[in-house]
């Protein structure tokens, strides 16, 4: 379809198709059967969609549902939603951009992998997946992506460090400590970039952060490798005259 409409669809921070640059507003059926299909990547068996999209009416209610939505669909974006006898799938040419994301995070997260010009903009692993949705099939997938994001964003922030690139390394490892503030490694990709920069004293302010929202949320003190990073003994007297694993500074 090179000389047809350019149709992107988008399913990170939100829901939202485009032709040609232009948002097109969609019946909710259809909506679902796009973002399940960009989610899946794959092509999907027509009763495992109808099965996983209604699964609270008989399956005989479901297919004819998804017969509808198939209709509607093809109707609004001939040649971009593919469908037969069994299966259902996006055509080729449709724009995802969870498609794109996964495959640069997948790209930055390999260690050998060298850096490339777009790679300092963190907000390109920035964002949930479809947000404001709480339908059981997106479940799994959204923490599948949060996970890649946040082993991409931690590996960025490492391999910009090593190219002596702290600074870049701050604000990617920034995005990760944000979208996941009880995660110990983003934490340490932080100290480590605030650390490259010389600022110990940011570290340490960090790690003080990390470790009283830890005791607050979940009872737990940070690790003693993390606490010798920030410059901390967790065993020393604190400012309260207690041992530092009770006293907050």
């Amino acid at each position: 379809m090179s000389d047809g409409p350019r149709v992107q669809l988008f399913v990170v921070r939100g829901f939202e198709v485009r032709v040609d640059g232009a948002p097109m507003r969609l019946p909710t059926n259809v909506a679902r059967v796009l973002a399940y299909l960009a989610l899946q990547r794959r092509p999907q068996r027509r009763a495992a969609v109808a099965a996983a999209l209604w699964m609270d009416v008989p399956d005989t209610r479901a297919s004819a549902n998804l017969r509808t939505a198939l209709w509607q669909a093809r109707r609004l974006l001939a040649g971009f939603v593919l469908a037969d006898a069994t299966r259902i799938a996006l055509h080729e040419s449709v724009h995802v951009d969870l498609w794109a994301a996964v495959e640069h995070a997948s790209r930055l997260g390999r260690d050998g992998e060298p850096l490339h010009s777009d790679d300092t903009d963190a907000d390109l692993l920035g964002g949930e997946l479809l947000p404001e949705w709480d339908e059981e099939w997106i479940v799994a997938e959204r923490e599948r992506f949060r996970l890649l994001r946040m082993h991409a964003l931690e590996t960025l922030s490492r391999k910009l460090t090593a190219a002596g690139r702290a600074a870049d390394a701050v604000d990617a490892a920034l995005v990760a400590v944000a979208a996941d503030p009880l995660r110990e490694s983003a934490v340490r990709a932080l100290l480590v970039a605030h650390r490259a920069q010389g600022n110990v004293v940011e570290a340490h302010r960090q790690f003080v952060r990390f470790r009283q929202l830890l005791v607050e949320e979940i009872g737990v003190e940070p690790s003693d490798d993390l606490a010798r990073l920030a410059g901390v003994d967790l065993m020393s007297p604190g400012p309260t005259g207690a041992s530092g694993r009770t006293a907050l500074a």
